[in-house]
């Protein structure tokens, strides 16, 4: 596949300019293109921590919302399916733009007016409004998340493209660390609406990053050129693909019970046993810490000795296993356990995802190569939708239990493993190679 100037400094160490015409070689040569290749790395993490920042910043201030706007729990939880199922729908629009059109100029749109749609959300006056204004942004972000992925798909390919999604998951992963801690730091200052502040500010500051430093990925002679049609065809020719569909389900059910942590997490830290928001905090940053750690066990030690799949099926089996201690801790099996066993089941639910989120993604993307941008939608679509329908699940019972959050992660955890098992079974192929 004809590569661009991003993709071939990367691969060769040539440096290129904006428009892949290759400068000077040489010593001097291979440091510019060690330094484009990691500024590339940078804005692509930066493009895939877009969405856990906007999601986890807002985490702390759940409860607040409740009481500002004088909405139940479970409608103000709407607020974070309303941004998800955005992300999701959107991806759906982007994915296939992106094939057709270039990378960057679907990108920049969607960033545009994600700074807009936040902006609007300071100023939401009431809870449906709040829930459409976040509607909008998710819509919006999809584009940063669907992009990021085919702009790997275009520049990498096998193990590199799984080592590169965990050095992604390392700086996507710092967000769910500090978003917390900033969200919390943020309600000593102001309310929740000054989160939504810090929020306009950072995508504003990442659009300026993605329109001077992200270069197109996508030659001209590569793009498909056919219209609404083309891409549901292309799409549907992906879902034919059972292998390929086994992996998007399992990255979506694992996806899943980890967003039904991040959906219920604020309320049974806090509501239920009586952390403070800063507390939360601390939790969240030290599990999404065991997230970018095992991450990068997976990219630095695992990926190149043993196969994709060993490590995505035992990163899917220890989230069965935490997924069924969290629900006989919540349940009362054990009598009242308190916070401190509850958040070390959490702690290695959230851990193993650094195995199963880059190794789903890798092994989907390795048969799509004709079609980067439509197969990073389905994926990103599938997650956010069953991200979507599994938030409000979380609170069905009120928020005086924990109980119903680990149901709906058992639930996704057992279901991932069957999809792996009956649908991909990595058995037939010997798993893929490493």
């Amino acid at each position: 596949m004809p590569e661009s100037g991003v993709s071939r400094a990367q691969h060769t160490h040539i440096p290129t300019d904006r428009t892949g015409i290759t400068a000077a070689t040489g010593p001097t040569a291979t440091a510019a293109a060690r330094r484009t290749g990691l500024l590339v790395t940078l804005v692509l993490g930066g493009l895939t921590a877009l969405p856990p920042l906007s999601m986890d910043m807002y985490l702390p201030a759940l409860p607040a919302v409740t009481d500002a706007l004088h909405a139940p729990a479970a409608t103000v939880q709407l607020t974070l399916t309303a941004c998800l199922g955005g992300m999701a729908l959107g991806q759906v629009v982007v994915g296939p733009m992106s094939d057709r059109w270039g990378r960057r100029r679907p990108l920049l749109l969607g960033m545009v007016v994600y700074v807009l749609a936040t902006a609007l959300c300071v100023f939401a006056p009431t809870t449906e409004l709040l829930i459409g204004f976040r509607l909008l942004q998710g819509l919006a972000g999809a584009a940063g998340i669907v992009i990021a992925r085919a702009v790997v798909r275009d520049m990498y390919d096998g193990v590199e493209m799984a080592r590169f999604f965990s050095t992604l998951m390392l700086i996507s992963g710092v967000a769910p660390v500090i978003a917390p801690l900033i969200g919390g730091q943020v309600l000593r200052f102001t309310d929740w609406r000054g989160i939504f502040a810090v929020l306009t500010v950072v995508g504003l500051l990442l659009t300026l990053v993605v329109w001077k430093w992200l270069h197109e990925t996508l030659p001209p002679e590569e793009r498909h050129t056919g219209g609404v049609g083309d891409a549901l065809r292309t799409m549907r020719g992906l879902l034919g693909d059972r292998t390929f569909t086994g992996y998007m389900v399992a990255g979506s059910l694992a996806f899943a019970a980890l967003f039904a942590y991040v959906s219920a997490s604020p309320f049974v830290v806090q509501e239920i046993y009586g952390a403070s928001p800063q507390t939360f905090s601390l939790l969240f940053g030290i599990n999404s810490i065991g997230l970018i750690t095992v991450g990068q066990i997976n990219g630095k030690i695992l990926v190149g000795r043993i196969s994709l799949d060993k490590a995505l099926g035992f990163g899917l089996g220890v989230i069965v296993l935490a997924a069924t201690a969290l629900l006989l801790m919540t349940s009362g099996a054990f009598g009242d356990v308190g916070l401190v066993p509850v958040a070390t089941g959490l702690f290695v639910l959230m851990s193993a995802m650094g195995l199963a989120m880059p190794n789903t993604n890798a092994l989907a993307l390795m048969r799509t190569k004709h079609a980067a941008g439509s197969a990073s939608a389905l994926l990103g679509t599938s997650s956010f939708l069953i991200g979507a329908i599994a938030s409000p699940l979380v609170g069905i019972a009120g928020d005086a239990t924990a109980v119903p959050m680990a149901v709906v992660q058992l639930v996704c955890a057992v279901g991932a493993m069957a999809c792996f098992l009956g649908l991909c079974r990595p058995w037939q192929r010997g798993g893929a190679r490493a």
